[in-house]
């Protein structure tokens, strides 16, 4: 399959509830997330536990986009521009603007990077 049939999945499986499904099956173990602030979060572990804590954090998902999806297959790049629109416990509803750029190797990913906005 293509990085970008690949990436179409991933974003698939977040749009139907199964997002951690899909970071089981195309992360890598040593994969490096830089989250909107520049954080890097090193490791499969710590990035579960960090996209654990999000979904925990959710009591509803209000409405999701894909945007658009890019892929440079020779490169094994892919980007992607996506919106949700999510209310936290405690009731604070947020619409999460949001491109992630992932490189790939040997069919996961290794390094994705999140540049995004937050609207209340």
């Amino acid at each position: 399959m293509s990085v970008k049939g690949k990436i179409e999945d991933v974003y698939q499986h977040v749009q139907n509830g199964t997002a951690l499904d899909a970071f089981e099956k195309y992360y890598a173990d040593n994969v490096t997330m830089i989250l909107e602030d520049g954080t890097a979060v090193e490791g499969k572990d710590a990035n579960r536990k960090r996209e654990n804590e999000f979904f925990d954090s959710v009591e509803s998902f209000n409405g999701m986009e894909v945007v658009g999806i890019t892929a440079n297959e020779e490169t094994e790049q892919t980007a992607v521009e996506s919106w949700m629109d999510v209310t936290f416990k405690g009731g604070n509803r947020m619409k999460l603007e949001q491109v992630a750029t992932q490189d790939w190797e040997d069919g996961k990913i290794v390094r994705e990077r999140f540049y995004g906005t937050q609207q209340n």
